[in-house]
């Protein structure tokens, strides 16, 4: 079996490579340092808030356009930042409690176009 064998690619060498960090996939930890910068979305971050059976619920960030390394980061920021606990589960954001005007605020000055939603 040919572990190598290309399946898919839409790089000229069958690898997309960051601009930024000049690596593929891209390790860059977008949002976190430097200057606010314009984005390129195709849809805005989704921010919505549910109720859960116990606790007071989960907001949750869909959609981030980030690298897995850079979601990580970003949730560490955010569980510092306001004392909650919180995880990444398939690329979804989870927040302990309604964080939804915090998120949307801290998401726009990074550069992101945010939609709540509920």
């Amino acid at each position: 079996m040919d572990v190598d064998r290309l399946v898919y690619s839409s790089g000229p060498d069958g690898r997309i490579v960051c601009r930024d960090c000049g690596r593929s996939p891209c390790e860059c930890a977008e949002g976190l340092a430097g200057e606010p910068r314009i984005r390129t979305q195709t849809e805005p971050v989704r921010v919505s808030f549910r109720r859960t059976g116990k606790g007071s619920g989960l907001t949750l960030v869909e959609k981030l356009p980030m690298h897995p390394a850079g979601k990580e980061e970003l949730l560490k920021k955010f569980k510092k930042r306001l004392g909650a606990g919180g995880t990444v589960k398939n690329g979804v954001l989870e927040l302990q409690g309604d964080r939804r005007g915090f998120i949307r605020a801290e998401l726009e000055a990074s550069g992101y176009k945010v939609r709540l939603i509920g």
